[in-house]
C-alpha cells in the first residue's frame, strides 16, 4: 500500500519502477545510519581512549568494587592530641617499607582491600573501634558485591591503625545490616547493627570476640536507625532516629531512650522526637558519642548537600529523663580540595574517636568521593546523551536528503480489514488510535519536510545548522561514553600493599613563565597523590604561595644563582621520599602521574618517567623519542618527567663524584637530567636504572606562549651530543644498557 504522507517509504511493491526506487531509498538510509554508527563509534572510541580515565579497580581479580548507587565509601584513620586537633596518617609521617609507602596515606581500607582478601565489597563505610590493649580492631559495613546487602566485617591492626588486616564476615542477617556500633558492659561486648530494615533493633553478644556472636534480644521493635548506646550518670542512653512516622523529615529525626541496662526495658525520652528538622541540623547520629575533659559529645550527620555530606559535633549539656539539650561545636576534619580526585572529596558521614593507652587520640573516618546516588545520575545522563545522539542522526539526515521522514508511516499500524458491509465501512470510518496514530506520523513527516524545504532555501543558513548539528551530535557522543563508560570520573591512585603513599611535585621557572605555573599548580595540585609543590624559583621576582589556585601546599624555594643545578639541591623540608621533577611547561592526566608514582613505588632505586632517549651509536648523538621508537629500546629517561628517590638522588648528584658533571651543566646551561641518568647508570649494580612509563597523552604548554626555553632544537640538540659525549668518558657509557619497551605486563611501557 503506497502512502502519500512523506514518509521514508521503505515498504513498495507497486509498479513503473517505485519498487527499485523505494529499494535504492531503503539502501541509501541504511548506509547512512551504518557510517553515522561507524563515524560517531570511532570518535567516541578515541574519546574514550585518550580522555577517559581507565578505572583502577580493573585489576581486581575478585568480584568486587562494582558500581554502586550508594557510593564508593572507604575508611581514613586520623591521629591528634585531642578529638579537637586531628590531622590524616599521612600528616605523621609513617613509612612502611612492605608496602612501599613513604608515607602511608589515607585511605586505609577500601573495597580493593576486602575483595582482594576474599570478601567481594562495593564499598566499606560506618567505621566502629574497638581497643583491647594494643591491638585495634575495625568493626564496619561491607556492601556484599554478590548479595547486594550490607553485611559487617572485622579487621584488625597491630601497629596504631597504620595497616589493618580483614579477618571476616562478623555479622551477616537475611537484610541489610550497618553502623556496628560495638561496646563494653558488664565484662560483655555487644553491638547494635542498624537493621532497620528488618523493623527493630537488635542486641547481639560477642561468644568468640571478634568474628562470632550471637542474637541476646530484640530491645526495640522500632525501625531506628544508626543507633548509639552510651553511659551517663547511671543510665544507658540509646539515641537513633525513626524515619518510618507520617511527617518525619528524613535524616532530620532524632529520638531518645534510657535503660538501666543493654537488655531494657528502653523507655522512651519525655521530649521525643528531640528533633523533627531540617536534615542539615545534624539530627542523624554519625559515629560513637564520646566524653573530652568530663563533657559529653554527639557525633551527627549534615545531610543538606547530600546523604552524608560531613560530621557535625553536639556538646551535650544536660541529659535526664526530662530533660535535654545540646549546643553545635565548631568542629572539621582536614578538608580535601582535590574533588572526585580524594577519597573523601564529597562526603564523610561517620567519626568514632577514641583515646589510645598512650594519650594519643584515634579517629576513624569514612568518606566517599562521590555525592549519593552518583551512578544513577550517570547512567540518567549518558542514555539522554545516547538518545538525543540518535535523534540528532535523524535530523542530519534529512538536512541531507538520506532519511525521507522521521517515521516510516509502514510502522505506523492501520486497518488493513476489508469495507464490504456497511457495519465494517462505520466501524472503519469511526476514528479510533491506530488512525491517531498515524496521523501524528504523518503530520511528523510533514514536519521534517518542512525543515528540510526552508533550510534548503538558504544555502548558507543549511550548512550552519548542518555543521552544528553535527558539532553537537559529536559533543554528545563523547558525553554518553564519559558517563556510561568512564565510572565517576575520579583519576584515583594505586596502592601497594593495600597501601597508599604521597609524592611531592617539584618543578624550576622563572618570571617569565607565571602563566605556564599558574595553570600547572592548578592541575597537578588535584591529583591525588600530590602531598605538596615545591617552585624553584631562579629569576626574577617571585610570587606569593596564595597567589596559586591550589588545593596543596605551594612552597617557593628561591635560588640565589640561576643554574639548572637548582633542580636537584637537597631540600631537608621535603617529607616524602619519592619527589616527581616535572617541568613547568607539561601538562598530562593526574592518572598517568598516577600510574608513574605506582610504577617508581615498584622500583624506587630506579629513574621513572615519561620521556625515553636512546643514546646509541659512535660517536654519541642525542636524539628524540623517534629514535628510541625506531631501535625499540630506551636508556635515559629525561628527568624534566620523572620520579626518583628525594633521599637518594639530591645527594648522589652534589656528590664530589658529581662536580664535574656540574660544572658541564652551568657551561652549556643544560643537560642537568641527561647527567642525572649517568650517576645512576655508574651507581647501578644491575642492568637497569631507568624505567619508562607511556602518558596517554602530553602537551608542552610552552609553544602557545613563546617562552620555552629551548626555542633553536637543532642547537639544543648539538650541546646535548656534546654532554652525551664528555659524560661518557666521565662516568662510562650507557649503551649496554638498552631497555626494550613493552617488557610489563599491564602495558604501561609500550
Amino acid at each position: 500500500m503506497g502512502s502519500s504522507g512523506g514518509g521514508w517509504r521503505w515498504h513498495g511493491g507497486g509498479k513503473n519502477g517505485n519498487g527499485n526506487s523505494e529499494a535504492c531509498a531503503l539502501s541509501s538510509t541504511f548506509a547512512y545510519f551504518l557510517s553515522s554508527f561507524v563515524v560517531l563509534g570511532a570518535i567516541g572510541s578515541l574519546y574514550g581512549r585518550y580522555m577517559v580515565t581507565p578505572n583502577v579497580r580493573q585489576g581486581i581479580a575478585a568480584l568486587g568494587c562494582l558500581d554502586d548507587s550508594e557510593g564508593s565509601w572507604a575508611l581514613g584513620v586520623f591521629y591528634g592530641d585531642s578529638p579537637f586537633s586531628l590531622g590524616p596518617i599521612e600528616s605523621m609521617n609513617v613509612w612502611k617499607d612492605k608496602s612501599a609507602a613513604w608515607p602511608v596515606a589515607n585511605p586505609v581500607m577500601t573495597c580493593a582491600s576486602l575483595s582482594d582478601a576474599g570478601f567481594p565489597s562495593n564499598f566499606v563505610a560506618d567505621p566502629f573501634l574497638y581497643i583491647q590493649g594494643d591491638v585495634l580492631y575495625l568493626f564496619y559495613e561491607t556492601k556484599n558485591s554478590v548479595t547486594w546487602h550490607g553485611d559487617i566485617g572485622v579487621a584488625q591492626s597491630v601497629d596504631k591503625g597504620v595497616t589493618w588486616q580483614p579477618l571476616g564476615i562478623a555479622l551477616d542477617e537475611e537484610w541489610h545490616l550497618s553502623y556496628p556500633y560495638v561496646f563494653d558492659h558488664n565484662g560483655n561486648i555487644y553491638m547494635v547493627p542498624e537493621g532497620s530494615g528488618n523493623g527493630d533493633v537488635r542486641l547481639y553478644r560477642a561468644t568468640g570476640f571478634p568474628l562470632k556472636w550471637t542474637l541476646e534480644k530484640i530491645i526495640l521493635k522500632r525501625p531506628l536507625i544508626d543507633s548509639s548506646i552510651i553511659a551517663h550518670e547511671g543510665k544507658l542512653w540509646l539515641f537513633g532516629s525513626d524515619n518510618s512516622w507520617i511527617g518525619t523529615e528524613q535524616n532530620g529525626q532524632l529520638e531518645i531512650w534510657y535503660s538501666d541496662s543493654p537488655l531494657g526495658p528502653w523507655k522512651p525520652h519525655k521530649k521525643n522526637p528531640i528533633y523533627n528538622t531540617y536534615k542539615t541540623m545534624g539530627a542523624r547520629n554519625g559515629g560513637r558519642p564520646f566524653v573530652y575533659n568530663g563533657d559529653l559529645y554527639r557525633v551527627g550527620q549534615d545531610c543538606g548537600e547530600t546523604y552524608g555530606r560531613k560530621t557535625r559535633l553536639f556538646k551535650i549539656e544536660a541529659l535526664t529523663t526530662d530533660e535535654f539539650k545540646e549546643v553545635n561545636v565548631p568542629f572539621s576534619l582536614e578538608d580535601s580540595n582535590k574533588g572526585v580526585n580524594s577519597w573523601n572529596g564529597a562526603r564523610s558521614h561517620h567519626l568514632d574517636v577514641q583515646q589510645l593507652s598512650s594519650g594519643e587520640w584515634i579517629a576513624v573516618v569514612d568518606g566517599d568521593r562521590v555525592p549519593s546516588g552518583d551512578s544513577i545520575h550517570r547512567f540518567i545522563l549518558g542514555s539522554a546523551s545516547v538518545v538525543s545522539v540518535a535523534a540528532l542522526i535523524v535530523l542530519i539526515g534529512i538536512l541531507v536528503g538520506a532519511v525521507r521522514g522521521i517515521v516510516p508511516l509502514s510502522w505506523c499500524p492501520h486497518n488493513m480489514g476489508k469495507r464490504s458491509d456497511t457495519v465494517a465501512v462505520l466501524a472503519w470510518e469511526r476514528p479510533n488510535l491506530s488512525s491517531k496514530v498515524r496521523l501524528f506520523c504523518s503530520r511528523l513527516n510533514r514536519a521534517s519536510s518542512t525543515l528540510r524545504t526552508r533550510t534548503r532555501s538558504n544555502t548558507c543558513l543549511a550548512t550552519f545548522v548542518l555543521v552544528l548539528m553535527i558539532m553537537v551530535a559529536v559533543a554528545l557522543t563523547c558525553t554518553a561514553v564519559k558517563y556510561i563508560y568512564g565510572g565517576n570520573g575520579a583519576q584515583e591512585a594505586y596502592p601497594i600493599n593495600g597501601h597508599y603513599s604521597q609524592f611531592t611535585l617539584l618543578t624550576m621557572t622563572y618570571d617569565a613563565r607565571l602563566w605556564n605555573l599558574n595553570m600547572y599548580v592548578k592541575h597537578y595540585s588535584r591529583c591525588s597523590s600530590v602531598r605538596e609543590i615545591v617552585v624553584v624559583w631562579n629569576k626574577g621576582e617571585p610570587p606569593l604561595p596564595s597567589d596559586f589556585d591550589s588545593a596543596v601546599p605551594v612552597r617557593i624555594r628561591v635560588e640565589k644563582k640561576n643554574s639548572l643545578n637548582n633542580r636537584f639541591r637537597v631540600d631537608l623540608l621535603i617529607k616524602t621520599r619519592a619527589v616527581l621533577e616535572l617541568d613547568d611547561d607539561i601538562m598530562m592526566t593526574c592518572d598517568d602521574v598516577e600510574r608513574g608514582f605506582r610504577v617508581w613505588r615498584e622500583r624506587p632505586d630506579q629513574i621513572v618517567g615519561f620521556y625515553p632517549r636512546l643514546t646509541n651509536g659512535a660517536p654519541l648523538k642525542y636524539r628524540a623519542e623517534k629514535h628510541a621508537r625506531k631501535h625499540n629500546g630506551y636508556n635515559i629517561i629525561l628527568t624534566g618527567a620523572a620520579f626518583f628517590d628525594s633521599q637518594v638522588a639530591f645527594e648522589r648528584y652534589w656528590s664530589e663524584q658529581a662536580a664535574p658533571g656540574r660544572a658541564l651543566v652551568d657551561k652549556f646551561f643544560n643537560c642537568e637530567d641527561v647527567l642525572m641518568n649517568y650517576l645512576y647508570a655508574n651507581a647501578s649494580s644491575g642492568s637497569t636504572s631507568v624505567e619508562y612509563v607511556r602518558p596517554a597523552w602530553a602537551i608542552d604548554t610552552s609553544k602557545f606562549t613563546g617562552v620555552a626555553i629551548s626555542k633553536n632544537t637543532q642547537a639544543h640538540y648539538g650541546v646535548r651530543s656534546k654532554c652525551l659525549q664528555m659524560f661518557a668518558e666521565m662516568y662510562g657509557s650507557l649503551s649496554d644498557r638498552k631497555l626494550e619497551f613493552g617488557r610489563r605486563s599491564d602495558g604501561w611501557d609500550v
